[in-house]
């Protein structure tokens, strides 16, 4: 693969020297400049043909680690749609319902059709390494200018035309919402510091009950904020994805402890226990409807290179331990992290199914029965894409067949052209399909909500 860019070193070069000057000082800004000058060249790029299939499946290629002193880094160039939008598939098409949003993460299609988006933007822990500080300011060139709005936008299309021409700000003041899920008439929202519950009534435009606090979630630090949510079938368990709080344990385990893992709340009480662990950053949950088995998609560690550490979609097994940290892919062996826990190598459970490396699996949604072939059974991923990559991946949205509740194939690209012409207008999180075989696409850079719909 080739790319093409606009670098931009000169660029973060002032922009490095202003957060030294304002936040690092003494031997980590000296490291700081000693970094941009033997590393000059993070840049803007964006993928001009698409990677090889080697890192898809069940038996992902995994290259030997590649160490050093910083990981290539290009990113996204961000600039607006203009007169573009993403490309699907033929059969269907796909608009923009919903612009101008507040940095928009997940959906939830409501009932009678109503689309709850969630908008925030969480995290904020310190650098504990120089590299840190550097990375903060590449990944920060590829996102969005725009203060997260701590809120819950209801939209609305009333006459079923596709227009959703009703909008409006359902809930505030919330922390950093992203997962969400309905059971009844209670909502819950997943904030970055706590699992929420909202009282809902079909058809209301605003949420008129004070938020409860289920559950306290884990929030110190918060390297990795955003808490996903699912509900199971009968609404008596809610389940929530908690990140890591770094990216192989450099802070100390014990700032992980209760982090990289799947929680298991019960609805009626908010009692809380561990249900999986060892997933580094599990962003989006979801439960397979034939099997009710939960899924998840877990953004994998950095540093070894382009092509490790494959990002993946997995069956969550209660009881089972995914690796992270000491191991990855099974039992490979992270060298990096000490002290070594050879116990915990072993019991390693290998993933299901592996996406790009560093292609970062934000959403996830099965597909429910009705929607035509190929993509009558299987799930749908939104793929945020990479920032420490030469050659960039991800930046759209796949969806991965599915034959008796398991995957059967390579992924099928459903929604891309978010980036072309070394630009990048948009990057897919929340995946949601609504009763009519639309998928909802939550967009946090251009904070665009895209709707997709199969021909009629």
């Amino acid at each position: 693969m080739k790319t093409r860019g606009l670098r931009i070193a000169g660029a973060v070069s002032g922009a490095v020297s202003g957060a030294v000057s304002g936040a690092v000082s003494g031997v980590v800004a000296g490291v700081v400049v000693v970094v941009l000058m033997l590393c000059p060249n993070p840049s803007f790029a964006v993928a001009t043909a698409e990677p090889g299939s080697g890192q898809h499946g069940a038996n992902p290629e995994l290259p030997p680690p590649q160490r050093g002193l910083l990981p290539s880094m290009r990113i996204a160039e961000p600039a607006g749609w203009g007169d573009r939008r993403p490309s699907v598939p033929q059969g269907w098409t796909i608009k923009a319902i919903a612009t101008d949003l507040k940095v928009p993460r997940q959906t939830l299609v409501l009932p009678n059709g109503d689309i709850l988006v969630a908008e925030g933007k969480g995290g904020g822990a310190p650098a504990s390494r120089p590299k840190d500080v550097i990375a903060g300011i590449i990944k920060s060139k590829g996102t969005t200018s725009v203060k997260g709005g701590n809120q819950l936008t209801l939209l609305r299309d009333a006459d079923g035309d596709g227009i959703y021409e009703g909008r409006w700000v359902y809930a505030e003041n919330l922390n950093a919402p992203y997962g969400l899920a309905l059971v009844g008439n209670r909502l819950y929202v997943a904030n970055q510091d706590a699992l929420v519950r909202l009282e809902y009534t079909l058809g209301q435009t605003r949420s008129t009950v004070a938020a409860v606090t289920v559950a306290r979630l884990p929030s110190a630090i918060n390297h990795h904020w955003t808490k996903s949510l699912a509900a199971d079938a009968d609404g008596r368990y809610l389940y929530v994805g908690i990140g890591s709080n770094s990216n192989i344990g450099e802070r100390g385990m014990a700032v992980e402890e209760n982090r990289a893992v799947v929680w298991q709340i019960e609805a009626s009480s908010g009692a809380t226990r561990t249900f999986a662990t060892g997933l580094r950053n599990p962003t989006a949950l979801a439960f397979e409807p034939a099997s009710r088995q939960l899924w998840a998609v877990v953004n994998e560690r950095d540093e070894l290179g382009p092509d490790l550490v494959p990002d993946y979609l997995t069956s969550v097994r209660e009881g089972a331990f995914y690796g992270w940290p000491y191991a990855y892919w099974g039992r490979n062996v992270d060298r990096r992290v000490q002290p070594q826990n050879d116990r915990q190598v072993q019991a390693s459970v290998r993933p299901d199914f592996a996406l790009q490396s560093h292609s970062a699996p934000l959403g996830l949604s099965f597909v429910q029965p009705g929607l035509p072939a190929p993509f009558a059974e299987g799930a749908f991923v939104g793929l945020h894409g990479s920032w420490n990559r030469d050659d960039p991946v991800g930046y759209k949205v796949i969806f991965v067949p599915f034959a008796n509740s398991r995957p059967s194939g390579p992924p099928v690209d459903f929604v891309t052209g978010f980036q072309a012409d070394g630009k990048t207008m948009g990057r897919p999180v929340g995946v949601t399909l609504d009763p009519k075989g639309a998928l909802i696409v939550a967009d946090d850079l251009s904070n665009t909500v895209w709707r997709v719909t199969p021909a009629r």
